[in-house]
């Protein structure tokens, strides 16, 4: 029994065969186990479209290996330690015992199947990676013009091929993708789950760490030019200003004396510290920016100018540690529209960390809060408590931390308090 090879796959190096394939002799001869590692490599090369000449070699062989190439070549290949067979020798074989009069490439099409020539899988595939592209294109073409240097550059670094692998799953996610960038910003601001359920019908859809969060959030960053950062409520802040909240209500900021709404406005004229959610700040932020506010650390620092000073505290906002999404956002707020900030926290070196990630995010001015201030508030505190943990860096005064090492104690803001309401106080 034979029956013509189909090798229509194959390129100009290996045609199609003129002349019929014996294919019982054929898979005696070439068929067998032993042998499957040879057909393997003249597949190869087949795909690379390399001659099907000369040795190709095989360490360490079986006796069955041996035994199987000297069958095909009704000789010994060689007593070496690797098993050497050279690819002209087995087509002159089956031309002249006609099981394959087209030689080696018929043979071995008519064994295996036809073989994709890797030039032509390779094209294949950057077609297909070309057409996953397609909705970015659409989406810069039609909807988000100012998306074009960041899609570029998406496509650039290999951020898609990353996250999808393959052009399919690409063209699935960047689909998503546009779908949700033409949303956005959001306004009025929105939560996260609410606008995912709405835009894909599941409201996890951008959880962290999806494939499809993060090219939106990048996306997103491109539209409102939010910096580079990391963490979690960098991560916060970055959503929230393209007006999708996360955790809007449980992220707070703590102010006093500070106007610009009807809320504000009360708690200012009756001296009470007022609690802004990050919701309220990116649906209502305060629509006047007084020319300087300061910051503290510590709420205690908030508490006792409420108590002390009430209404005539001048704009007040404390951190309450490290600055939440809902502090960031107010301060950039502020900021953006004229604000100088000055900024107080614990001398200590968590006291230093909270400020340096602050300053990473917003711009202020020390106040109260330099090597100088902090030798005069040490000799004025006897009995203040040694320093610990790892030391830092300042950059908003690069001698501090070598000060804060050479004396050796931490100031928390408490201890300074009647310096902090005089610089608030009429």
């Amino acid at each position: 029994m034979s029956e013509r090879a189909d090798t229509s796959e194959l390129g100009d190096t290996h045609r199609q065969p003129t002349a019929p394939v014996d294919r019982d002799r054929l898979t005696r001869l070439l068929g067998g186990p032993d042998l499957a590692w040879l057909i393997d490599r003249i597949r190869r090369r087949m795909a690379r479209d390399e001659p099907l000449t000369g040795p190709v070699s095989l360490s360490a062989p079986t006796a069955g290996q041996r035994a199987a190439a000297e069958r095909l070549l009704g000789r010994t290949p060689g007593a070496g330690r690797a098993l050497s067979v050279r690819l002209d020798a087995v087509d002159a074989v089956l031309r002249r015992s006609l099981i394959s009069p087209d030689g080696l490439a018929a043979a071995v099409t008519a064994l295996t199947g036809p073989v994709a020539r890797l030039a032509d899988v390779r094209e294949r595939e950057e077609h297909a990676w070309r057409d996953a592209y397609t909705p970015l294109d659409e989406l810069t073409r039609t909807g988000r013009p100012e998306l074009a240097d960041w899609t570029e550059r998406i496509v650039s670094d290999g951020l898609v091929r990353r996250l999808a692998r393959t052009p399919q799953a690409a063209k699935r996610l960047l689909e998503d993708t546009a779908k949700a960038l033409r949303r956005l910003p959001a306004k009025p601001a929105v939560s996260l789950p609410a606008f995912a359920a709405a835009a894909f019908g599941d409201a996890h859809a951008l959880d962290n760490g999806t494939p499809l969060a993060t090219l939106v959030l990048s996306g997103a960053r491109s539209l409102t030019g939010f910096p580079d950062g990391s963490g979690s409520e960098w991560r916060r802040e970055a959503w929230a200003s393209a007006g999708l909240l996360k955790d809007a209500l449980s992220s707070t900021v703590l102010t006093l004396g500070l106007r610009g709404s009807p809320a504000l406005d009360w708690s200012a004229d009756e001296g009470e510290p007022a609690v802004l959610t990050l919701r309220q700040l990116t649906r209502y932020p305060p629509r006047t920016a007084p020319p300087v506010v300061r910051v503290c650390e510590n709420p205690a620092v908030l508490a006792t100018a409420a108590d002390t000073l009430g209404a005539a505290c001048p704009p007040l906002v404390c951190l309450q540690g490290q600055p939440s999404a809902a502090a960031l956002t107010l301060l950039r707020h502020l900021h953006a529209h004229g604000t100088t900030l000055r900024y107080h926290g614990d001398f200590d070196w968590g006291g230093l960390r909270i400020a340096s990630a602050l300053l990473r995010r917003v711009p202020w001015h020390p106040w109260r809060y330099t090597a100088a201030d902090y030798r005069t508030a040490v000799a004025a505190t006897p009995l203040a408590s040694p320093l610990t943990g790892t030391p830092t860096t300042a950059a908003w005064d690069p001698d501090l931390p070598a000060t804060l090492t050479g004396l050796g104690v931490r100031i928390e803001e408490e201890t300074v308090l009647d310096d902090l309401l005089a610089d608030l106080g009429p």
